[in-house]
C-alpha cells in the first residue's frame, strides 16, 4: 500500500473509490469491471499529469518519501558479491554511511553511500542517514583503498545533511567533510555519484565530488533544506515552498546549472511506486557512465574533476 503525499490526495481518493468498488463486487455478484477500468484510467492519467508538473517543494516531498529505495536496496539490485567494510580505524563504525567491495556487472567497484533505514529501529541505527565524522573518515579509507587497487568508486547520496550534534563537532565534523571531499577530488580512478533522494549540504558533497554526477528525476540537491533556508530568511518554516523554488533544488534546474551531469528518469509516480524499475535504471546509468570513464588516465580524471567543480558558479 503506497503512502500518499499531501498533493496526491485526489489520486488517493480515486484509488480508495476503486478499492471500495472491488470490495462491493467481491461481496456480491455485481459486474463493475467497466466502471473500475474507467476509474483506473482516470487515476493513471491524474498520476501522470500530477508528476509531470511537480513544484520544487513537491519534488522535495517525493525525494523524502519513506518508501523510496535505500542504499541496501540498490546494492541488492545491481551490486553482486557485496562485501561490506566497516570502521574508520580511528574511532568507530558509523552506520549512516555504508561501503564495501562488489561487482557492477563484470566490473569490480567500491560502493559507498548513505543509508537512512526503513523502519524505526533501522532509522535509529543508521541515524536517519546523517553521518558523523567517523562516517566520512570511513568513506575516505574506502576511497583510498579503491585508489590503491585501481577500483572505480560508486557513491549513492541520500542524506538531509551531516549530523549536527555536539559530539560530531567535537570530533571534527567540518574537517572530516572537507577531507572526504578532498579524497574524492584526489582519486586516480573513475568516480560516479548518484543523488537518489535528498542531497543535503556538505554531508552530500563529501561523497559526491565525482567525475560524473547523476541525479534521479525527483531527487533534490541543495546547500540547505528548504525549511532551513526559510527559517533563516523569513524566520518561519512556512515559506519552505518559496525557498525550494528560489534555491533551484531539482534535477532539471541543477543540470542546467552544470551541477548535475545526467538526470535518471523515474517510474511514473516516483521511485517508490516501482522500486525495481528505478533500481534497474540507475544501475544501467551508472554502468554507462563508468564505461565512458574507464579508459581515462589518473591525471586526466583528476584534472576533469577539478575543472568541473571550479567551473560551477
Amino acid at each position: 500500500m503506497v503512502a500518499y503525499l499531501e498533493f496526491e490526495k485526489p489520486i488517493a481518493e480515486l484509488q480508495a473509490r476503486i478499492a471500495e468498488l472491488r470490495s462491493t463486487a467481491d461481496a456480491g455478484s455485481l459486474d463493475i469491471e467497466s466502471e473500475v477500468s474507467k476509474l483506473e484510467a482516470k487515476s493513471d492519467k491524474l498520476l501522470r499529469d500530477t508528476y509531470a508538473k511537480l513544484t520544487p517543494w513537491q519534488k522535495t516531498q517525493v525525494a523524502r518519501h519513506p518508501e523510496r529505495p535505500h542504499f541496501k536496496d540498490y546494492v541488492a539490485g545491481f551490486i553482486s558479491d557485496f562485501m561490506p567494510l566497516a570502521g574508520d580505524r580511528a574511532f568507530a563504525d558509523d552506520q549512516a554511511i555504508i561501503g564495501g567491495l562488489g561487482r557492477l556487472g563484470d566490473r569490480k567497484v567500491m560502493v559507498i553511500g548513505h543509508e537512512k533505514g526503513d523502519d524505526t529501529a533501522s532509522r535509529i541505527r543508521h541515524n536517519f542517514g546523517m553521518a558523523k565524522p567517523e562516517g566520512y573518515r570511513k568513506a575516505i579509507r574506502l576511497m583510498e583503498l579503491a585508489d590503491r587497487f585501481g577500483l572505480p568508486v560508486v557513491s549513492l547520496v541520500d542524506t538531509s545533511g551531516a549530523f549536527p550534534g555536539i559530539q560530531a563537532e567535537e570530533r571534527g565534523q567540518a574537517e572530516a567533510i572537507a577531507r572526504s571531499t578532498e579524497a574524492c577530488l584526489a582519486l586516480g580512478v573513475p568516480m560516479v555519484a548518484a543523488v537518489v533522494g535528498e542531497g543535503g549540504s556538505g554531508g552530500a558533497i563529501a561523497v559526491a565530488a565525482a567525475n560524473s554526477v547523476l541525479m534521479f528525476e525527483h531527487a533534490v540537491y541543495s546547500v540547505i533544506s528548504p525549511e532551513g533556508c526559510a527559517s533563516i530568511l523569513w524566520r518561519t518554516g512556512d515559506k519552505a515552498a518559496e525557498a525550494a523554488e528560489a534555491m533551484k533544488v531539482t534535477a532539471a534546474d541543477l543540470q542546467k546549472l552544470g551541477v548535475v551531469d545526467r538526470v535518471v528518469a523515474e517510474p511514473v509516480g516516483g521511485a517508490h511506486r516501482d522500486p525495481a524499475a528505478a533500481i534497474a535504471a540507475l544501475g544501467a546509468a551508472i554502468g554507462e557512465e563508468l564505461d565512458k570513464l574507464a579508459a581515462k588516465k589518473p591525471t586526466t580524471l583528476r584534472a576533469a574533476r577539478r575543472d568541473k567543480f571550479l567551473a560551477i558558479g
